[in-house]
């Protein structure tokens, strides 16, 4: 079966460097920030195929210049079931 994972992450960032910590998580492959505030503080969502590729994205946004702190708030795991087919039924 293939994973599907989806997680939402809380970034708080320094207020000036906050549009470059957007643009630089953005570059990201399968992340995204829906929401921001002037503060600071951004909603990241970062989707992908492993957990142990979130934990990378994670790691990632954590370390960019300009990131305070980030904290994971929900992960999602969808399992997806194998396409069925008709091959080889009523042979």
């Amino acid at each position: 079966m293939n994973e599907y994972h989806v997680s939402s992450l809380i970034v708080h960032t320094v207020a000036d460097q906050m549009g470059s910590v957007i643009e630089r998580i953005e570059k990201i492959p399968g992340a995204e920030v829906p929401a921001s505030n002037e503060v600071g503080k951004l909603v990241v969502v970062i989707e992908g195929t492993s957990r142990g590729g979130l934990l990378e994205k994670f790691e990632e946004i954590k370390a960019l210049p300009g990131v305070l702190a980030a904290t994971l708030v929900f992960h999602q795991v969808e399992e997806e079931e194998p396409e069925l087919t008709l091959e080889g039924v009523g042979r």
